[in-house]
């Protein structure tokens, strides 16, 4: 049995520590045409989704400076934290769900560094630099004229899509309606955005340029997280080793040899699994951390099969269980449980996305302020409030009424008013209650909060009396 030194180091770092620059081969077949339709329907959703509208809320934004974000048109604001957590949650329970069921495709097939990876930035460099073979005969070439023009349109091709990028992502975190402010206003009336612009732009040109693949082998944390989620169950990009080895191991094709009889798989031997990999590793020593399932070497594999008349297959979506034991794919209880996790938080969510009011009021006690005894036995509490309208309309002719007691609500300013669409409203006002109506000295108040003659929101708060009224 061969020695396992691929498990000692990672294929993008050489003998003597320096790094393996990975030229792969240009992927074709059936699954490479399947992520190029998935690949340009995600690179079109992630640059429309900021500019898309729904009833006036930006289709997706997470505005973390002013603490308001929109998923899938509805907003939350930071009262709505709890949702944001709970979604979260489901997020990552649904990524273990997947990937103990199916492995890393969501790395080779949906991951925003993968997709522009492999479908943006590679491809530029493939129309630029050429195939494997040229784009390794071009780094080992002297700076001539045709290199450096070749390098050149490159990098400012990979800087302008870099630019875009940030744009795009910008656009998610302060709104698609600020960003196109900012632009038709120019870029330096707006240093202060420009500057951080201008960072990320780097970031992401460092990250396609130079840094590349060692994402997903270095940085991203999902590698790690899949050795833990991973077993023997999971479908994954595999080679079948029973078949692939034989008895006698793998062996270099020879035409009219009868390899079942001198006892070797159907495996020759040929590379070209590694070279098209986009990580560099040979998935014929099994699952590994470098691998992001981009299904390149089944694309590969299968052309090679088709050219020495052997079944396709040899490298394929399947478990090392299946390849074992020839058993198909199976529901696990391990996946049965996620996926009664996932129901639940699932169903939890859309419960209190449909119990979640329109309009939030909060109305609390002003801090260090005690009651007040006025004439004829009242008794009189300072309150603030603050109304958060997560509509895109203005709540008007809003106004507040006592519920549970017999009192009076006094505005310290107007006593109706509005709340403006996407904004909040905030302001003083005075409750004054007979002391005779008072149980205790915390009474519990419940209030009316009315647009019109339309009760729209209660809120509860305290209310405090002296003991003497007990």
């Amino acid at each position: 049995m061969e020695e396992e030194n691929f498990r000692d180091s990672i294929a993008t770092i050489t003998k003597d520590g320096k790094r393996a620059w990975m030229f792969p081969k240009k992927p074709s077949g059936k699954f490479y045409e399947y992520r190029k339709y998935v690949s340009y329907f995600l690179l079109l959703f992630l640059f429309a989704a900021p500019f898309v509208k729904i009833n006036g809320n930006q289709f997706l934004m997470f505005n973390v400076l002013e603490r308001r974000f929109n998923i899938f048109g509805f907003p939350f604001w930071p009262q709505d934290f709890h949702l944001v957590v709970i979604s979260m949650i489901i997020g990552v329970v649904f990524v273990a769900l997947f990937t103990v069921g199916f492995g890393r495709i969501f790395c080779g097939w949906m991951c925003p560094q993968t997709i522009f990876m492999e479908m943006v930035f590679r491809r530029i460099e493939y129309w630029i630099d050429g195939d494997r073979g040229a784009q390794i005969r071009l780094k080992k070439a002297p700076w001539t004229g045709e290199k450096i023009r070749k390098r050149v349109l490159k990098w400012i091709i990979f800087f302008i899509i870099s630019f875009l990028v940030a744009n795009v992502f910008l656009a998610y975190i302060i709104g698609s309606d600020k960003l196109i402010l900012y632009i038709t206003q120019g870029p330096f009336s707006h240093l202060g955005t420009l500057i951080p612009l201008l960072i990320f732009t780097g970031v992401f040109y460092f990250i396609f340029a130079w840094f590349r693949e060692q994402v997903c082998i270095i940085a991203c944390p999902y590698g790690r997280l899949q050795g833990v989620l991973l077993d023997e169950k999971s479908i994954v990009v595999a080679y079948d080793h029973k078949r692939g080895e034989g008895e006698n191991g793998r062996k270099k094709f020879r035409k009219n040899e009868d390899r079942e009889a001198l006892g070797h798989g159907d495996c020759i031997d040929c590379f070209q699994c590694v070279n098209v990999c986009p990580t560099g590793i040979d998935i014929r020593n099994g699952t590994q951390l470098e691998c992001v399932n981009c299904t390149a070497c089944i694309d590969e594999c299968d052309t090679i099969m088709e050219r020495i008349d052997k079944p396709k297959g040899l490298i394929r979506y399947a478990s090392e269980h299946e390849i074992n034991t020839k058993q198909k794919f199976r529901f696990t209880p391990r996946m049965k449980g996620y996926a009664a996790v996932l129901t639940v938080l699932t169903g939890i969510l859309i419960g209190m996305l449909f119990l979640r009011n329109d309009l939030e009021a909060n109305i609390l006690r002003l801090p260090g302020q005690l009651y007040e005894r006025k004439e004829n036995n009242i008794i009189s509490n300072v309150y603030t409030y603050k109304l958060v309208n997560k509509t895109v309309e203005d709540v008007e002719q809003v106004s507040f009424k006592l519920l549970s007691h017999n009192g009076e609500i006094k505005m310290v300013s107007q006593d109706r008013f509005l709340v403006p669409a996407q904004d909040l409203a905030e302001g003083t006002l005075f409750i004054e209650i007979n002391a005779s109506a008072l149980t205790g000295d915390k009474d519990e108040l419940k209030i009316g909060v009315y647009s019109g003659d339309d009760m729209i929101e209660t809120a509860i708060t305290q209310f405090l009396a002296p003991r003497s009224y007990n």
